[in-house]
């Protein structure tokens, strides 16, 4: 599926390097580039330094050029790339060069749109590069650098096939009741029904509770006013971010950081004290608060060692027991210098964090490192966006719906739903289609009697 025009764009990030890049891909990107070059031939495939001229045959750099010809090539088209001296101006002048011989400037994300519709990249391939650019952590680079091998395409392929099966059995007892059927047909249908739902239902519950390795994790830091919230933010930042004071509500919004800790970026959020709102500007900061726990990824609750235990801190106790069995929480008893006073066993089973935010706050880090590897401890695979998650979300719905017409035998309202997951799921890499459907019935079912 080439394209009517030859694209041309630079590739590498703008400022000052030793190289950039300049990437043709098209119809035209051969010829260009012999014009360019003055040579005769470009060897596929070879590095060849050469001169680069523009219209006038004005010199603009020795370059190295690289040519893939077409369908071995990241677009499936044929691609010429240009290695040139770094800066933005030799660069500009060879992509210049390239729109006067009839090249067109490509669109944001042009190249991998062409390599999609050509068959050289799947959906979650495309996904997995665009990913990959913004990564937040090396463990979410490791497991894009899996998904641009291919890794969630099997993955969702199995799942895809195995449904496809599914429907041509379902398809057979409906269309073809009077021939000769292996007896447990339905059971079949049921067992393999609930392997690919357990299947999915534990790829959506992981591919949640890890978004933070795509996206970066949102650390939610609250406690009543006055325990050292800002202090903490500013430890970890180790630097002076929030205004710290005596003075009870000083934060009156949120304030948010990003902070490195271990191979994971972390957005830091401080929010205002929770506790009985005065006026109104106090009252939507802690609403703010709790909408940063609700958002959170991991929450960190600090109390103040050195005092009875208020109501404000029960409140935050409350939100804990609330928010607990979903997310993840780190208690922290702040002000670890001062004499204790605050009733250990209220958070015990949190296990709780003695330190001072004006001293050493590496076990806070430690903790929250492994917290954030623990993440990815696990082989599971792992959707890396909402579109991948809702398509699966999806595709469960519609397996949910088709027990009931099952059981009662209504099978083609059963094949309407199993086809709707198919078409779900299928949405992640590449469309069904209903041929296959058939190849799976009279392939297996030897029904072309």
């Amino acid at each position: 599926m080439l394209m009517d025009h030859t694209i041309v764009a630079i590739a590498t990030a703008h400022g000052i390097g030793s190289i950039s890049i300049v990437r043709l891909s098209g119809c035209e990107a051969y010829s260009i580039a012999l014009k360019l070059s003055r040579r005769e031939k470009l060897t596929p495939r070879y590095v060849t330094l050469t001169p680069l001229y523009d219209g006038s045959i004005a010199l603009i750099d020795e370059a190295i050029v690289l040519y893939f010809q077409n369908p071995k090539s990241f677009t499936g088209e044929d691609v010429v790339e240009f290695q040139c001296h770094g800066g933005m101006i030799v660069a500009q002048q060879v992509m210049q060069s390239c729109l006067s011989y009839g090249a067109v400037l490509a669109q944001p994300g042009e190249f991998s749109k062409r390599a999609f519709l050509n068959g050289r990249l799947d959906l979650t391939q495309a996904e997995a590069i665009a990913s990959l650019i913004e990564v937040k952590s090396d463990d979410a680079a490791r497991i894009l650098a899996r998904q641009m091998r291919g890794e969630l395409r099997g993955y969702v392929e199995k799942i895809r096939d195995a449904l496809i099966e599914i429907l041509a059995y379902s398809e057979v007892v409906i269309d073809y009741a009077e021939e000769d059927l292996p007896p447990d047909v339905v059971e079949q249908i049921i067992y393999k029904l609930h392997a690919i739902q357990e299947e999915l239902s534990k790829t959506i519950a992981s591919s949640h509770r890890r978004s933070g390795l795509m996206q970066g994790y949102r650390v939610a830091i609250i406690g009543k006013p006055n325990v050292g919230k800002s202090s903490l933010l500013n430890a970890l930042l180790d630097y002076e971010r929030a205004i710290v004071s005596d003075i009870a509500g000083t934060t009156r919004d949120t304030i948010e950081e990003s902070v490195r800790i271990g191979t994971h970026l972390i957005r830091l959020v401080d929010t205002a004290g929770i506790r009985h709102a005065n006026d109104e500007i106090e009252r939507i900061g802690i609403e703010r608060s709790i909408a940063a726990i609700e958002h959170a990824d991991r929450v960190i609750a600090v109390f103040d060692s050195s005092h009875t235990m208020e109501c404000e801190d029960e409140a935050i106790i409350a939100l804990i027991e609330e928010y607990s069995p979903t997310k993840p929480f780190v208690c922290v008893l702040n002000k670890g210098d001062l004499p204790l006073h605050f009733p250990v066993e209220k958070v015990a089973r949190y296990s709780p964090i003695f330190l001072s935010c004006k001293g050493d706050v590496n076990p806070l880090i430690e903790v929250l490192g492994r917290s954030m590897d623990h993440d990815n401890d696990s082989e599971e695979m792992m959707l890396i966006s909402q579109r991948q998650i809702g398509a699966a979300s999806e595709a469960l719905c519609a397996i949910d719906e088709a027990y009931q017409p099952l059981q009662s035998g209504e099978l083609e309202l059963f094949s309407f739903h199993i086809n709707q997951a198919i078409r779900a799921i299928g949405a992640i890499t590449r469309p069904y289609q209903l041929d296959e459907m058939f190849d799976k019935m009279f392939g297996q079912f030897c029904l072309g009697k």
